[in-house]
């Protein structure tokens, strides 16, 4: 079906004037970029809306349904959701303000909706699943009104039941989670005919709230592959959607990312996704095993230096333990690398599992988030604190005028082995000489400097 009959088919939606909401465009979907309490101010605000979701398997669907294409298109809003998403609009140059996920986002919307006095109907799921979903809602939502409850199977046959039941609920917010695109595509075709202001598809949130499907573990959203955690969890069902529809994804993101990239960039985007994707399963285990070790977040954040003086923020898995930037003022003397940048062979910060990641450059790996970023490169000088580029002499600031870099000259030609004037030697030969040929080769030497283990501690 075209997209123009698909338009037709749903005539009869109901469409509002924009919000002041900001709007963010990803593979050619308006979604919006702001943050979750004006977003869910403003889902309240009395005013008649229809709300979707984006995440990367929608992607995939709206790029082969038209008709669930036209549904995206008449909604108010598209709220991003997961990590694809984000990443598809960082390689747009683009930078979301919040993950606007369901499975967050709509139960902190009902507590407010509580507090209003406002009632919710939930339509969906396999009989049962509505209630025990609803109960759970109420838990974490003292007050909160259910207007109404109907499973998403035999409790939608009957369409103008289905509809009156709703209307004379009263309800306020409607939620519909019968899966993308169905959810879509029923609450578009009837939406000028249901009463409640607010009408939001949710996907599989019903599941979650009711313990159908567990939901990943904290440490796994915040390293942000929950996908591999469902991935694990439901290997037969979501084999397809997220092994293949994840390069089918990336790959659409890739082409569209493209257009007037220089080929260092490219080789970035390409080697990065590439390494999200193999690597993400592993990745979980290691952010596992940290957690096990020691006491502590898995994923460690530490501002660094970027391209230009830039600061951002870089993300590793944390090799040591939570107290270390506390100690390392008084580690200083004990550096076992002269110049600037601390480097101590038997660092008491340390953790068990730290050593090993440590030893085999493991803990570098969540960087790949940095790239995809555009915060860092796969090949460039190493992103240093701001208090060691505060003391920088002027020769030094060349290496600024790139990108950092996970691995490069320094990191092949023995890493911590190095004192700091040669590393600086090393970093201005690169940024002179810096070329997709030449990242091509220290991403091939990396291999061998990664498994012999030189100046690695």
């Amino acid at each position: 079906m075209h997209f123009q009959a698909a338009h037709a088919l749903f005539d009869g939606a109901h469409t509002t004037p924009g919000t002041a909401l900001p709007i963010t465009e990803i593979l050619g979907q308006p979604v919006v970029n702001a943050e979750s309490g004006p977003v869910i101010t403003t889902l309240l605000d009395g005013h008649r809306r229809t709300v979707f979701f984006l995440n990367a398997h929608c992607a995939n669907v709206r790029a082969k349904n038209d008709q669930y294409r036209a549904a995206l298109t008449q909604a108010d809003l598209v709220l991003p959701d997961g990590i694809g998403v984000e990443l598809a609009a960082a390689m747009q140059g683009e930078r979301l303000a919040e993950n606007l996920n369901g499975t967050d986002i709509v139960p902190r919307l009902v507590r407010r909706a509580a507090k209003l006095g406002q009632s919710v109907y939930l339509l969906g799921g396999t009989p049962g699943t509505a209630q025990a979903a609803a109960a759970r809602l109420q838990d974490t939502a003292p007050g909160l009104r259910i207007a109404g409850c109907r499973d998403g199977f035999g409790g939608i046959e009957r369409t103008e039941e289905a509809l009156d039941e709703i209307n004379q609920s009263g309800a306020d917010i409607l939620l519909v989670a019968m899966g993308v695109p169905l959810q879509e595509l029923w609450i578009t075709r009837h939406r000028a005919r249901l009463n409640p202001n607010l009408v939001l598809g949710v996907g599989a949130l019903f599941d979650f709230l009711a313990g159908n499907v567990r939901r990943a573990p904290g440490v796994v959203r915040r390293v942000r592959v929950e996908w591999a955690w469902r991935l694990a969890m439901e290997p037969r069902r979501m084999a397809r959607r997220y092994l293949i529809g994840n390069f089918e994804f990336l790959g659409r993101c890739v082409a569209q990312a493209l257009g007037g990239l220089t080929p260092s960039r490219i080789l970035d985007l390409t080697v990065a996704l590439a390494a999200m994707t193999v690597l993400a399963l592993p990745m979980l285990a290691i952010a596992a095993l940290v957690r096990l070790d020691s006491r502590g977040p898995a994923l460690f954040r530490q501002t660094r230096v970027g391209r230009n003086g830039v600061p951002f923020t870089v993300y590793k898995f944390r090799s040591m333990t939570t107290d270390a930037e506390a100690q390392r003022a008084s580690l200083l003397a004990q550096s076992d690398r002269a110049g600037v940048c601390f480097k101590a062979r038997h660092d008491p910060r340390v953790t068990r599992v730290g050593k090993v990641l440590r030893r085999f450059s493991l803990d570098e790996l969540p960087q790949v988030l940095n790239v995809l970023k555009g915060d860092m490169s796969i090949v460039g000088p190493r992103p240093a604190l701001p208090e060691e580029v505060a003391k920088y002499p002027p020769r030094a600031l060349e290496r600024l005028d790139v990108r950092p870099g996970i691995t490069g000259l320094w990191q092949v030609s023995g890493r911590a082995a190095i004192d700091f004037d040669r590393m600086i030697d090393l970093d201005t030969a690169y940024v002179r000489s810096r070329s997709a040929l030449l990242d091509l080769m220290l991403i091939a030497m990396t291999v061998r400097a990664v498994v012999s283990g030189r100046g690695a501690y």
